[in-house]
């Protein structure tokens, strides 16, 4: 399955090389999950804060567990400070 992943702030120099706009499109397994997506552009599940597929927050309980499905979107926030 095709699936598009955005990566935000720091996290997006964990993107494939030739990416733009801080996307890349990823061929996964059926039945991958948010986890296996982070797995495989080596990035730590702490360092990915906010996790939202399609526009809808991913619980950090779900995303070993929620399969993700052909044509989804995938953006990642890593924890962000201020004030």
């Amino acid at each position: 399955m095709q699936i598009t992943v955005k990566l935000f702030a720091f996290l997006s120099k964990h993107l494939p090389p030739g990416s733009a706009d801080r996307r890349a499109e990823l061929e996964l397994p059926e039945g991958a999950t948010a986890f296996d997506v982070m797995e495989r552009l080596s990035l730590q599940p702490e360092a990915c804060h906010l996790v939202l597929v399609n526009g809808i927050f991913l619980e950090p309980g779900k995303r070993g567990t929620e399969p993700l499905v052909n044509g989804d979107t995938i953006a990642m926030w890593p924890p962000v400070a201020g004030g």
